[in-house]
């Protein structure tokens, strides 16, 4: 198979131990007892693994599902209902399981844990994009492991199977994370279904974007196309849009986290073909709607460009357009020649009372501080 890295398979493995920001994806058959609820042995096993990269210093964001087989066993159902609404019901029961096993787990290493629901939604709608992006951040800061999950309760379409997937690498690209972990009941990707193929192999490494891999994801084409590779997939295509390295790896294996993080060959690699920051790049210009302008000073010009520096309002002469906290602007210089495009921190409004302000300043012209940038370095594109 082709691989993204023109080192060995071993020397890519290694790159992972690098890695100080894992998103770690933990899959529904990992986490329930057979259908009946949530297995608390099991998480236990989990935690402890997460905590242990946690006091390696890694940040670690958890993507778990589990609410609704919770909420069905403290309803005491024993069918799963076909009902969007009922479906909902039981997720609104079961988060509050999904969040106690996890805070009392994390407690026993001195550790918090915090709940996070998010829709799809919330990461294509810029505002709310900036703000579950700081949030998050600001909880590793603290210190707290975030425990992500779909917001089941909230969604208007049905309820899938494998969506936490792809919300893992859609907050792998949120956090730029370095490795996206997606652990599941299956060894891995193969080269097809090893239940009815003999010959079928693990695929050890391959460049995410290699075409082989979608003849593979075609339905009834092999294991990609079934218990849920399609999704997984597309999560690790998805984080590979900020360069993030995934790994797809059985949970059956003992202290898997620990064993992936340490290098071992374990399951598949996924390798992104970009740079981390040329990718996220790309992701950001690829996406961005102009809704305002912001004039740079020529010493901001020389910094964003020579530097690759952050853009603050010190830097800022004017502001242009009416828009708010996640919108995409443009950044030009006194002349009007364009020099960058990013995603504001701030509204119009107050921009506009903020340009020319050091960043220690802000406080005092709008009696609060969103962030210390205009723009910050990771959501701007020199152009």
């Amino acid at each position: 198979m082709s691989s993204a890295s023109a080192v060995s398979g071993l020397d890519s493995r290694q790159l992972l131990t690098q890695g100080k920001r894992w998103v770690i994806k933990i899959g529904s058959a990992l986490v329930t007892n057979d259908g009946q609820g949530l297995d608390s042995e099991r998480l236990d096993g989990w935690i402890d693994q997460l905590a242990l990269l946690r006091q390696q210093g890694i940040d670690v964001v958890v993507v778990s599902s589990g609410a609704i087989v919770e909420g069905m066993r403290r309803l005491g159902w024993k069918q799963r209902p076909s009902a969007l609404f009922e479906l909902q019901a039981a997720a609104a029961v079961g988060q509050s399981g999904v969040s106690e096993i996890y805070e009392r787990g994390f407690q026993r290493h001195g550790l918090h844990a915090a709940q996070i629901l998010l829709t799809h939604d919330d990461l294509s709608d810029r505002q709310r994009y900036l703000n579950a992006r700081s949030t998050l951040k600001t909880l590793l800061d603290l210190n707290v492991v975030p425990v992500v999950n779909e917001n089941d309760t909230v969604v208007t379409e049905e309820i899938r199977f494998g969506d936490n997937d792809s919300l893992a690498g859609m907050i792998a690209n949120l956090i730029e994370a370095d490795v996206l972990l997606i652990l599941t009941d299956q060894s891995g990707l193969c080269t097809a279904d090893p239940r009815t193929h003999d010959d079928a192999k693990l695929i050890s490494e391959i460049a995410v974007d290699d075409v082989s891999l979608d003849s593979m994801v075609k339905p009834g084409a092999g294991t990609l196309g079934r218990g849920g590779m399609v999704t997984k997939l597309r999560g690790a295509r998805l984080a590979a849009r900020s360069g993030a390295m995934t790994v797809i790896a059985s949970g059956r294996e003992a202290d898997v986290i620990s064993r992936v993080f340490g290098g071992e060959v374990l399951g598949t690699l996924l390798l992104p073909t970009d740079e981390p920051v040329a990718a996220r790049k790309r992701w950001l210009a690829g996406h961005l709607q102009l809704k305002g302008k912001l004039v740079l000073d020529a010493g901001a010009v020389k910094v964003l460009r020579e530097c690759g520096s952050s853009l603050l309002a010190v830097g800022v002469v004017a502001v242009e357009g009416n828009f708010v906290r996640g919108d995409a602007v443009e950044c030009v210089d006194g002349s009007g020649q364009q020099v960058a495009l990013g995603l504001i921190n701030y509204r119009a409004d107050e921009a506009s009372q903020i340009i020319g302000v050091s960043s220690d300043k802000i406080a005092q012209v709008l009696g609060y501080v969103d962030e210390a940038e205009l723009i910050h370095r990771g959501n701007l594109v020199l152009v």
